[in-house]
Parts: structure tokens; sequence; C-alpha cells
């Protein structure tokens, strides 16, 4: 896919965003997760974490940031997807890339983690990323959680 622009999201994005939601349910995300990703969305601007869409000639096509924890020096990937009529170019490693420059250049964040599913850990173990817990069900039924880590290394 060409032209492919990154920008911080702005409330204007909350459907689109929701849309990317919808488009990855039940596979990548359980329908009952979508409350909490609105209100994810909404709690951006008030808590100050950066987060990020991804544009291909004025559509958005992909979302994902950061949740910052300051005092334990740590960061969470965030709610990070990917439109599923566009898996497969990509746009997910960017997305990752773009994110993990962003808690590399927070001067007191040492450490990143996430939780995601038996679909995608896979896909985060190859930055880096290791398994500290997986939990049967922990997401939804038939959607395994897996909890993730990587330590940081500033340049």
């Amino acid at each position: 896919m060409q032209d492919i622009v990154s920008r911080p999201y702005t409330s204007d994005d909350l459907a689109a965003c929701l849309a990317i939601f919808d488009s990855n349910v039940p596979t990548y995300f359980a329908p009952e997760e979508r409350a909490d990703f609105c209100r994810f969305l909404e709690s951006i601007a008030s808590e100050g974490w950066p987060y990020l869409v991804l544009t291909t000639k004025g559509s958005i096509i992909g979302c994902g940031g950061l949740a910052v924890e300051p005092e334990r020096k740590r960061a969470s990937l965030a709610w990070g997807m990917v439109d599923k009529a566009s898996h497969g170019q990509g746009l997910g490693t960017n997305l990752t890339l773009a994110r993990l420059e962003l808690a590399r250049a927070m001067p007191d964040i040492a450490e990143l983690t996430l939780d995601t599913s038996q679909h995608t850990h896979g896909f985060y173990e190859k930055f880096g990323f290791t398994v500290s817990k997986v939990t049967p069900d922990g997401i939804a039924p038939g959607l395994d959680r897996w909890d993730m880590t990587l330590r940081l290394t500033k340049a």
C-alpha cells in the first residue's frame, strides 16, 4: 500500500476507529470489548496518551497507541489494529514500529507491555516481546489472553 501517513488521533476519528475495531470482531477482539475501546478513545485527550491513526488517501485504515504509566516506568501498547481488509500489507508492522519509537523517545519508560491473543502473539514476538503469562479464555470464550513484555533500550 502506498502513501501511508501516520498522524495523531483526534476526536473526529472516533467513528473510523470503531469501524476498524468492528472489522476485527470476533477473530481479534470480542464484541464486548467495544465499549472499553470507546472509553479509551474518549479518554485520550484527558490522559495525554499518544494515539496514532494510519491513513491512506484520506481514509483511516489503522490505529494504535500507548497507555503510559510513568510512575511505574512503563507503557503499554494500547488498542492497535488495522482494518481487516488491509491485513497482510505491512501496516501492523508500521504501526508497531511507530509505537515502539514513541515509547523509546520517552525518557522515563523502561518497559513496554501488551496483552494480545493467541492469534497475534507471534507477530509481537518478532519485535522482541516475550510471553509472561497466558490466560485461557482471558479475553472472552475462545479468545486467550497473552501478556507480553519488552525491555526498552534507549538509543
